[in-house]
């Protein structure tokens, strides 16, 4: 619905356009998503839809079947049979200015309605590009009792803290049954081929400016040099603690130096995240 200021929620449009399985729609003449503007080599910036301060995406439980430790990787598709799925979509802050190097960590049921509890198929995390842009390709999630379709993800900003949410199909039997969905995480889903696309965007409660970049993160693999490395308390790595690029630290004897800032988190040490830490 429009705004006291007589513009368009980015939210309602994309909700809008999901249920009526469309593509993008246009307001004002104008695009609706920031993701559009993406198209032509430009950077998401403000457009009619998305300048309303929109609230942050909700939160959800994560669910049983969430595992640390997940590959670095952005397709998933190999992983098993199913109707192959892309989503794409941007990651905003609380001014609409895209935020690029936010974590992103999917999971999901296999084509059967079951989760890798042994392994890590249908499991992967990913970073937002510079533009804030992420895409994950994958099936579409199979059915299992109680819940509706669904993809979890969590999310995190570089030094800020995690959102745990879910990712929803429009048009889905059990969306009005299933406790858990919410309206307001439909993605915006039409078919292309034997396969479905998907979008979504994110935001976080990153605070922002109008007009002014969102924090910048350190490409994947290129330390920042910092002069002199700060060292955390013991210099030992410790889940909760703040990290900032070029920050060292030791985990099991060996030293690492930490390659974009973060807040650490258990599954996530040294060693198992090759994007965030490199041994020195």
């Amino acid at each position: 619905m429009p705004t006291p200021d007589g513009t368009i929620s980015r939210k309602t449009v994309l909700k809008v356009a999901a249920a009526l399985g469309a593509a993008p729609l246009l307001v004002g003449g104008g695009v609706a998503l920031a993701r559009e503007q993406a198209a032509g080599g430009r950077t998401p910036g403000l457009t009619p839809a998305c300048h309303d301060g929109d609230d942050p995406t909700i939160e959800q439980t994560e669910g049983p079947y969430f595992k640390p430790d997940s590959p670095l990787r952005s397709s998933m598709a190999g992983d098993g049979p199913g109707t192959p799925l892309t989503v794409s979509g941007y990651v905003f802050g609380r001014a609409c200015r895209p935020v690029p190097g936010v974590l992103l960590d999917f999971w999901q049921a296999d084509d059967d309605g079951a989760y890798d509890n042994v392994g890590y198929t249908f499991r992967g995390h990913q970073f937002s590009d510079a533009n804030g842009a992420f895409r994950l390709d994958t099936i579409v999630p199979g059915l299992y009792p109680g819940r509706t379709r669904h993809i979890h993800v969590k999310l995190q900003a570089p030094g800020r803290p995690v959102l745990t949410t879910q990712l929803y199909f429009p048009g889905e039997p059990r969306n009005s049954t299933d406790t858990i969905f919410d309206a307001r995480l439909l993605m915006n889903v039409r078919q292309n081929g034997p396969g479905r696309e998907g979008s979504y965007d994110f935001v976080l409660d990153v605070p922002q400016t109008p007009g002014t970049p969102s924090p910048t993160a350190t490409p994947t693999g290129t330390p920042t040099p910092t002069g002199t490395p700060s060292t955390p308390p013991s210099g030992s790595w410790k889940p909760g603690t703040s990290y900032r690029a070029g920050d060292r630290v030791s985990y099991s004897g060996v030293s690492y130096v930490c390659l974009q800032a973060h807040t650490a988190l258990v599954g996530w040490e040294p060693p198992n995240v090759p994007a965030l830490w490199r041994r020195s």
